[in-house]
């Protein structure tokens, strides 16, 4: 889609500051095109911080939780470790993880930074830029996988005409044989920097041996809802969470589809009573939470992490808890506080922000998560070039504890 150095790093400014954009409160896809508004406007504001409602009677929900958190935990400097070598990825965002066959972890990354790495920690403004990429550990290895060529890499799946893809939440299925990637497709609406939108949902299907693209199925996309956030396997269920992004607002939503295969049967959403067909019958859940989020298995009940996107470039990952994969979520309560953010942050930046985070629930010990999240640059032409630490993920090792009853 870019073929010159100079348009893919105008290219690569644009979308690299867009991609944080649309995991924070009031600059997002919204702010480029008008949606049709979705017929559960009608249920009204669902406000974050809802109390716990009939059938919340689990103990997850009956206790107060406290958290600490230990930054830097792994896999953090070995990814640091790879990206300095400057042999591949040196950078990327999304960040989520899905164990492979044979001991191996996918890490599933969108807009993605390759090397080389001058010997001052600074890119070169020729470095490629692709929109989606794989990292794959095995042990303290690292290996980067890209579409394309050594010379001209390109994303996994790469750029349709007048776009890109981002990838989202992932999974196995076929017992293991297919990597499994939700691919949200994006347009552009124009020649200015904000005239763009999604577009649609897709599943990119790969083979979990070979990470080989074996095709790319629609997935539903009528309601504006990007069901791309999280991919929780819960009994004979795949239970979805896609947000309705408006901008200023952000509302999760939940859809299911039954067994490991989001193409094989039909999709239920649900309406917050029961489960519909009809996809512009699902209803907003909660408000407040990022783009990329995760529910998983917490107790007897159900842990959500977030960043708080009630507010604008937060620096706070928050987890609220459910008795039920469809809520109600409730109970807030603080786990990090980004230290990288704004003008008093690590940095001394006020472009830096940081967003989109969640947990890697293969990766918990006991009563301690591992949540990423992701850091970035509103002025990402100058800030990324200049430091290669800033677009790099970060981990938190995050233990929960009761605190009493709730």
């Amino acid at each position: 889609m870019v073929r010159d150095n100079k348009s893919r790093r105008r290219w690569a400014a644009v979308t690299l500051s867009v991609t944080a954009l649309t995991a924070v409160t009031g600059l997002s896809t919204a702010t480029a095109a008008t949606f049709p508004r979705p017929t559960t406007e009608a249920a009204g504001r669902v406000h974050p911080f809802a109390a716990p409602a009939a059938g919340q009677d689990c103990a997850t929900v009956r206790t107060s939780w406290k958290a600490s958190a230990q930054p830097n935990a792994a896999p953090e400097s070995l990814f640091n470790a790879y990206s300095d070598t400057g042999k591949g990825w040196t950078g990327a965002d999304s960040t989520y993880s899905v164990p492979l066959r044979g001991g191996r972890t996918a890490w599933i990354f969108s807009d993605t930074f390759l090397g080389p790495v001058n010997p001052d920690g600074s890119r070169p403004t020729t470095t490629p830029f692709i929109n989606n990429s794989f990292m794959v550990q095995r042990g303290n290895t690292l290996e980067t996988v890209t579409g394309g060529t050594a010379d001209k890499p390109t994303g996994l799946v790469p750029p349709p005409d007048n776009g890109w893809y981002w990838f989202g939440a992932a999974g196995t299925s076929k017992a293991g044989r297919n990597l499994d990637v939700v691919a949200l497709r994006f347009e552009r609406t124009g020649t200015g920097q904000w005239d763009w939108r999604w577009a649609s949902n897709s599943l990119a299907r790969f083979d979990s041996k070979t990470l080989k693209l074996q095709k790319l199925i629609p997935l539903p996309s009528s309601a504006n809802i990007q069901w791309s956030a999280w991919l929780l396997r819960e009994g004979a269920y795949t239970y979805v969470y896609g947000v309705e992004d408006l901008g200023s607002s952000k509302y999760q939503h939940v859809a299911r589809v039954r067994g490991d295969d989001l193409t094989a049967a039909p999709w239920q959403y649900w309406t917050g009573s029961g489960w519909s067909a009809d996809e512009k019958a699902s209803t907003r859940i909660l408000e407040g939470v990022a783009n990329e989020h995760s529910v998983t298995r917490w107790g007897d009940g159900y842990l959500l992490v977030t960043h708080d996107t009630t507010e604008l470039f937060s620096d706070k990952v928050v987890g609220y808890f459910s008795c039920s994969p469809t809520g109600p979520f409730v109970n807030q309560v603080e786990l990090y506080k980004t230290p990288e953010t704004g003008a008093s942050g690590s940095y001394g930046d006020a472009d830096i922000i940081t967003y989109n985070s969640h947990e890697h629930p293969q990766l918990r010990r006991g009563t301690t998560l591992l949540v990423s999240y992701n850091v970035n640059s509103l002025d990402s032409n100058n800030d990324l070039y200049a430091d290669v630490s800033i677009y790099r993920p970060r981990f938190v090792g995050v233990t929960l504890v009761p605190d009493g009853p709730r």
